[in-house]
C-alpha cells in the first residue's frame, strides 16, 4: 500500500495547488490540512508518511514553531519534509528551520515540487529532525548561491567538469532531456566565447561571460557566471545562464518593448514588429488579425509567423479561439493549450502547449483585432511573457486605430456629421462593393429606402434643432432594427437607406420593413418634454431580382417608397414593375430557365452544418444557384417560384438530388466523414406519385447510404392541399432517409406537421435566429421551438447564425446544430472540398493515422 503524503497550508489555494501537483503525479493517499491541529486529527492512528509538504508563512520564528509541531506527530516524525515559501513569508531560505529536507518557492509548486521529491528519493531522503547546518551542507547549499530559483542553473564537478545537476528551468527552456545531460562534459551544453571553459569555472568573481546554450532548436545566445559551491560533500562549480531572449529576462524584455514602440505606430511596419516579437521571445506561432464586426466581414490576417512546415490554415470561422478573442475575451494558457485542441483546429494542427490570445482594443475598449501567440512547449517566464504580449497587443491596437483614423481622414466628408452614418457618397461606394461580392457568391440582398413622413412640417414649425433630434432618434431606431452585418446610411435630408444582407426569402426583408414601421410609430420625446408622432414610408427592392446594378436598384426602391406615400404613408411597399414589363421579364426568365440545366448554368452550392458544442462539420445543405449568362447569379427565392409555376422544378429538383448525392458519395469515399446531406423538396416534387422511385434511383446510382440523405420539407406546404405528401414522406422514411422540417415557425401548421409527419429534425427559420439580441419575441420563439423539439425527441438546427451572440445564445439553450455565415457561406464544390480536406487532415492527426 502506498504511504501517504500530508499537505499543510493555511491558505486554501495553496493547499489546492500542492494537492493538484501531487495528484497529477499519481499519488492517491494525499491528506490536506489547514494547520497542525487539523493534521493531527487526519493522521490519528495512521502509519508513517512518505512525505510532508508544509507552506511556511510569517517569519523564521513562526516557521520553526510549525515544523516542530509537525515533527511531534508520530506519522510526521521521520518523514522527509519539503517547505514551500509563500509570498507572504518574511523568512529567507537561509533562515529555514531545522527539520526541513528541501524547499521551494510557491511559484514553483507546479513545475518543481515533484522533481524535488523525486530527487530526495534518489538521494535517500534524510528523515527525522535535521539541523540547519545539515540542510545547507548535505542537501545543496549551492541553491542559496542563486538570486531566484527560476534561473537556469547547473552544477558541475570541479575536478572533472561534468554535469551533476540541472535546474528544471534550464531543462524546460532548452527543451533538452535533462537525464541524458547528466554526466556529460559542460562543453556539451555551454559554449563560451572569448575564454576557455577552465578559466570560466575558476572565476569566482561572478563576472558574466558570453556564451551559447544548446537547445532543441540549436543554440540560444546569452551569458553565464560561475561560483564555487559544495555539492553532496565535494567541491563543485555552480553556473547560472541567462538568455538574451526577451521571454526570459526582464531587462531584455524592456529592450524589446522599447524597440517595438520605437519603430513607430505606422501600420505598414506592423508585420516587421510582429516578426521582431516572434523571434525575441522564442514563439513558435504568432498571428495578428484585424476585424470589423460592425461591418459584418470576415477578419483579415495582417501578419503570421510559424516555426514549422507550410500549412493549409483553418479558416478564421473555424478557429474558435480566434472568435472568442475577437468577441473581447482574453485567453492565457501557459501550458495546457492542448485541451483546447478538440474545439480549435488551429491548436490541434500546430500542437501548441502554450497559447495566448489577446484582443486588440482601442481607447473605447472596442475590439479592433486579435493577437495570437503560441509555443510547442509551455510558456517560459509567464511573469515576463504576459506583460510583453499585452504591451505588444497595445502596440498593434494603436497601429490599427491609427490606420482606421487615417482611413477616416481620407474619407473625410463621407460620414454624416449629425448622425454618424455613412453619407450618400460613402454608401454608394459600399453598395458597389456589396454588389461585386454578391455577384461572386450568389448572395441576394434587399434595399430599403426609408423616408420620414411630413418631416418638412416639423422643421418649419418646431425648428431645425427639433428636426435634428428626430433624425438622431430615427438613426438609433433604424440601427436597433437591423443586424450588425446590415448597412444603414443617411442618403439625404430625411431620407435613409438600409441594405439587408444574406436574404434567402423576400419575407425576411419584409419582416424588417414592417418592424421599422412599427418602431417608428412609437412617440418621440424631444428635449422640452413634448412628444411627437413621426412615421415613415419605406420602399423595398431586391438584388438581383429587381435590378443588377446599384443605380437601378436605388431607383426602384425610391419608386416603391413613393408608392407607400401614395397609399397613405406609414407603410412599406415592394417595387413592382408594370404588368407588361413583368410579363416580358417572366417570359424571358422562363425561357432561359428551360435551357439552364442543359446549358450548364445551374450550380449546386453546399453550406456546412456544425455541431453546436464542438463546431465540427456534421452535415451540409445542397443549395441550387442559377448563373445566368447575362444577369449573373439569380437568387433561388426568385427563380424557384418560376420553376414551380412552369413545372420545371421536377427536372431541376431531380438534377439537384442526383448531383448532390453523387458529390456526397464521392466525398464520403474520399474522406469518410459520414456527413449528412440535406436536399430541399418543393411542394410540386412532394406531390409526385413516383417521388420514391426517383429518390431510390438517385441513391442506387450514386451509392450513397440512405441514412446520410435528409429531405427538407418547408413548413409552408399545406398537408391537406398537397396530395401524396404524408404518404411520400413516410415512404422516404422507410427507405432510410431522414426528414427535416425547414423554415419552422413561419407557417401556420407547426404542431400539425410535428404530429403527422415523420420528422427527425426541425430547422428554425433564420428570420427568428437573426433577431436574437434584437427582438425578445423572436428569442422566445426560438427557445420554445428548441424545448418543444427536444420533448418530442427531435433534433434542432438553427439557420442564419451570423454573429457570436447568436452562437452563444443557441449553445446556452441546447440547440443541437447550427448553420450560417458565422461559420461558412454556401460554397461551390471545389471550395467545399478544400474545407473537407482541411477537416480530413485534422481527423487524421487525431487518430494518429498520419
Amino acid at each position: 500500500m502506498q504511504a501517504g503524503i500530508m499537505v499543510v497550508a493555511a491558505q486554501r489555494d495553496m493547499r489546492r495547488a500542492v494537492f493538484d501537483a501531487l495528484d497529477k503525479d499519481g499519488h492517491v493517499s494525499v491528506y490536506s490540512a489547514r494547520d497542525t491541529t487539523h493534521a493531527g486529527i487526519l493522521l490519528e492512528g495512521r502509519p508513517a508518511l512518505a512525505l510532508v509538504v508544509v507552506v511556511l508563512e510569517g517569519d523564521a520564528r513562526d516557521a520553526q514553531a510549525l515544523v516542530e509541531q509537525l515533527r511531534r506527530l508520530p506519522a510526521c516524525a521521520e518523514a522527509p519534509l519539503i517547505a514551500v515559501l509563500s509570498g507572504d513569508a518574511s523568512l529567507r531560505p537561509a533562515q529555514l528551520p531545522a527539520g526541513v529536507s528541501d524547499w521551494l518557492y510557491a511559484s514553483q509548486i507546479e513545475s518543481e515540487l515533484i522533481a524535488r521529491w523525486h530527487r530526495l528519493q534518489r538521494m535517500g531522503a534524510p528523515t527525522g529532525p535535521l539541523s540547519a547546518a545539515a540542510v545547507t551542507n548535505e542537501v545543496g547549499d549551492y541553491r542559496f548561491a542563486f538570486d531566484e530559483m527560476e534561473s537556469e542553473w547547473l552544477i558541475v564537478d570541479a575536478a572533472r567538469g561534468r554535469i551533476l545537476e540541472l535546474s528544471p528551468a534550464l531543462v524546460r527552456r532548452s527543451g533538452l532531456p535533462g537525464d541524458r545531460l547528466l554526466g556529460l562534459p559542460l562543453t556539451e551544453l555551454l559554449a563560451f566565447q572569448g575564454a576557455p571553459v577552465e578559466e570560466v569555472m575558476a572565476d569566482d568573481s561572478r563576472r558574466w561571460h558570453a556564451c551559447q546554450r544548446r537547445s532543441q532548436q540549436g543554440f540560444d545566445s546569452g551569458e553565464a557566471s560561475a561560483r564555487q559551491v559544495r555539492h553532496a560533500g565535494r567541491d563543485a562549480v555552480a553556473l547560472v545562464f541567462r538568455s538574451d531572449r526577451a521571454g526570459v529576462r526582464a531587462e531584455v524584455a524592456l529592450s524589446l518593448l522599447a524597440r517595438l514602440f520605437g519603430s513607430g505606430s505606422a501600420d505598414d511596419r506592423l508585420a516587421e514588429a510582429a516578426d521582431l516579437l516572434y523571434e525575441e521571445i522564442g514563439l513558435d506561432y504568432l498571428a495578428v488579425w484585424s476585424a470589423r464586426p460592425e461591418e459584418g466581414g470576415a477578419p483579415t490576417q495582417l501578419a503570421q509567423c510559424w516555426r514549422g512546415e507550410e500549412q493549409l490554415w483553418p479558416s478564421p470561422q473555424l478557429q474558435s479561439s480566434l472568435r472568442l478573442v475577437l468577441a473581447g475575451q482574453a485567453m492565457l494558457h501557459p501550458g495546457d493549450a492542448r485541451r483546447l485542441a478538440a474545439v480549435d483546429p488551429l491548436l490541434e494542427q500546430l500542437g501548441l502547449s502554450g497559447f495566448a490570445g489577446l484582443p486588440l482594443l482601442d481607447e473605447r475598449n472596442s475590439v479592433l483585432g486579435a493577437l495570437l501567440a503560441g509555443t510547442r512547449q509551455p510558456f517560459g517566464e509567464l511573469a515576463i511573457i504576459e506583460p510583453v504580449l499585452r504591451c505588444a497587443a497595445a502596440r498593434f491596437a494603436h497601429a490599427l486605430e491609427l490606420r482606421r483614423t487615417r482611413e477616416q481622414g481620407r474619407a473625410e466628408g463621407l460620414l454624416d456629421a449629425l448622425t454618424g452614418l455613412p453619407n450618400r457618397l460613402l454608401f454608394n461606394d459600399r453598395l458597389d462593393t456589396i454588389i461585386r461580392e454578391a455577384n461572386r457568391t450568389g448572395e441576394c440582398f434587399a434595399m430599403l429606402f426609408v423616408d420620414l413622413d411630413r418631416f418638412k412640417t416639423i422643421n418649419d414649425t418646431l425648428g431645425h434643432a427639433v428636426g435634428d433630434q428626430v433624425l438622431v432618434t430615427t438613426t438609433q431606431r433604424l440601427r436597433s432594427s437591423v443586424r450588425a452585418s446590415d448597412t444603414v446610411a443617411r442618403y439625404a435630408g430625411d431620407e435613409f437607406v438600409v441594405v439587408l444582407r444574406h436574404i434567402v426569402k423576400s419575407e425576411d426583408a419584409l419582416r424588417v420593413a414592417e418592424k421599422i414601421v412599427q418602431v417608428m410609430e412609437s412617440p418621440l420625446r424631444i428635449d422640452d418634454g413634448t412628444e411627437l408622432q413621426v412615421t415613415t414610408s419605406i420602399g423595398v427592392s431586391f438584388f438581383p431580382d429587381d435590378a443588377p446594378d446599384a443605380e437601378t436598384l436605388l431607383k426602384h426602391a425610391d419608386e416603391a417608397m413613393y408608392a407607400a406615400k401614395s397609399l397613405g404613408r406609414n407603410n412599406y411597399q415592394i417595387y413592382e414593375v408594370s404588368a407588361e414589363q413583368a410579363q416580358q421579364q417572366n417570359m424571358a426568365l422562363k425561357s432561359g430557365l428551360r435551357h439552364a440545366e442543359h446549358n450548364g448554368e445551374l450550380r449546386v452550392f453546399y453550406q456546412p452544418q456544425v455541431d453546436a458544442i464542438s463546431e465540427d462539420i456534421v452535415g451540409m445543405e445542397a443549395l441550387v444557384r442559377w448563373e445566368h449568362p447575362e444577369l449573373g447569379f439569380i437568387g433561388p427565392g426568385f427563380f424557384i417560384p418560376l420553376a414551380e409555376e412552369t413545372g420545371l422544378i421536377i427536372s431541376i429538383g431531380e438534377w439537384v438530388l442526383r448531383t448532390a448525392c453523387h458529390q456526397a458519395q464521392e466525398w464520403e469515399r474520399k474522406f469518410g466523414l459520414r456527413l449528412r446531406l440535406g436536399v430541399n423538396l418543393s411542394a410540386v416534387q412532394l406531390m409526385q406519385p413516383n417521388l420514391l422511385d426517383i429518390v431510390s434511383s438517385a441513391l442506387d446510382d450514386s451509392g450513397l447510404d440512405a441514412n446520410l440523405l435528409e429531405m427538407e420539407v418547408t413548413e409552408s406546404i399545406s398537408i391537406k392541399a398537397a396530395p401524396n405528401l404524408v404518404e411520400n414522406l413516410h415512404g422516404l422514411h422507410r427507405l432510410g432517409c431522414r426528414i427535416a422540417i425547414d423554415d419552422f415557425g413561419t407557417g401556420a401548421a407547426s404542431l400539425d406537421y410535428l404530429r403527422k409527419l415523420p420528422a427527425d429534425r426541425i430547422k428554425i427559420d433564420q428570420s427568428f435566429v437573426r433577431n436574437i439580441g434584437v427582438d425578445p419575441d423572436d428569442e422566445a420563439i426560438v427557445l420554445a421551438t428548441i424545448e418543444m423539439a427536444h420533448r418530442l425527441k427531435r433534433g434542432v438546427v438553427a439557420e442564419g447564425v451570423e454573429i457570436e451572440q447568436h452562437l452563444q445564445f443557441l449553445r446556452a439553450n441546447r440547440c443541437d446544430e447550427l448553420q450560417g455565415y458565422l461559420f461558412c457561406r454556401p460554397l461551390p464544390t471545389p471550395t467545399f472540398e478544400k474545407l473537407l480536406l482541411e477537416r480530413q487532415r485534422l481527423l487524421t492527426a487525431e487518430t494518429g493515422e498520419a
